[in-house]
């Protein structure tokens, strides 16, 4: 089953140049089942890039997903275009007033590290969206930055400064195999890594919750949060193959001190092309996200956040 994407939105091209399923809005309207609703909390400064990311991953599985786009009501991004943002996005406050549910919902990094929680300019809104995925989503999935900010509203876990970039292609260990979300993963794996900050394995474990992957050398990655029906991942298996030399380039012709993305080019070569290992753990993952949420989620969307699900009303 494909995607539901607006045709005019530039992943619909993208993706269907990759030989992803797509679907126009008024085609997916002429199916007689229920998709289910994936909203993508944007917080990445290239919202576009980021759509395509996303969307590649969610629109690989056999059900038809409807995409929709959600920004922050009190930031206005710098680094999109504003007819994109007005045609394709809609404010969370505007979501939030016309008590809509989904069945699932993305919330992505931002390049905001370095800010203690309470100085991001958002965070008071962003808080709320938190506590709105309890009543209004059936799962979320807090990636980076913004599964650190989500651990840290429901469980006060705490973000730490790293000495340098964790950056590069990282190995990491199952330590799940018999997670439903883990299904299809290897006993290890390399992830792509990029962010100045760490969450500690202990404080995380200490607030109840597992660590799913991780790694010996960059720490947790991806953690279980039962009570809130959540995923934090910590690191981007949504990375495109050229996503880390981008920021590697950036950074060199700003002048920043960046070290190369370890393990990512061949023989840690910045002049040869980049190789993609990440890429089937993260269809698997994703993959597996929206079919656990296929399986329990209620068929009637209006019964998700009442704590009946379809295992408890089958």
């Amino acid at each position: 089953m494909p995607i539901k994407l607006p045709a005019d939105l530039p992943a619909y091209a993208v993706l269907d140049r990759e030989g992803v399923m797509v679907m126009a809005e008024d085609a997916a309207a002429r199916q007689d089942i229920r998709p289910l609703r994936i909203g993508l909390l944007n917080l990445m400064p290239k919202k576009i890039a980021t759509e395509n990311q996303f969307a590649r991953l969610i629109g690989a599985t056999p059900l038809q997903i409807e995409l929709s786009l959600i920004r922050m009501t009190s930031h206005e991004t710098k680094n999109t275009a504003a007819e994109h943002m007005e045609s394709f996005y809609r404010p969370f406050a505007e979501v939030e007033a016309s008590g809509e549910k989904f069945d699932g919902l993305i919330i992505t990094g931002a390049p905001i590290e370095h800010l203690p929680y309470e100085e991001v300019t958002y965070w008071d809104e962003l808080e709320r969206v938190f506590d709105w995925t309890q009543t209004h989503v059936h799962s979320t999935m807090g990636v980076c930055w913004g599964g650190m900010a989500m651990i840290h509203h429901f469980h006060r876990v705490p973000k730490h400064d790293l000495p340098r970039k964790a950056f590069g292609c990282v190995r990491h260990v199952n330590r799940a195999p018999a997670s439903p979300y883990l299904r299809g993963f290897s006993d290890d794996m390399v992830i792509p890594v990029s962010r100045w900050t760490e969450l500690r394995r202990e404080e995380i474990e200490a607030a109840g919750l597992p660590v799913l992957i991780d790694s010996a050398e960059t720490g947790p990655c991806l953690v279980e949060d039962a009570g809130h029906r959540a995923l934090y991942i910590f690191n981007h298996l949504e990375y495109d193959s050229g996503t880390l030399k981008e920021e590697y380039d950036r950074d060199v012709a700003a002048g920043k001190p960046i070290n190369v993305p370890a393990n990512y080019y061949p023989a840690d070569d910045p002049t040869q092309a980049p190789q993609n290992r990440w890429r089937s753990h993260a269809h698997l993952l994703y993959g597996n996200w929206i079919s656990e949420i296929y399986r329990t989620v209620p068929y009637e969307i209006d019964r998700i956040g009442t704590g009946q699900s379809a295992e408890l009303t089958a």
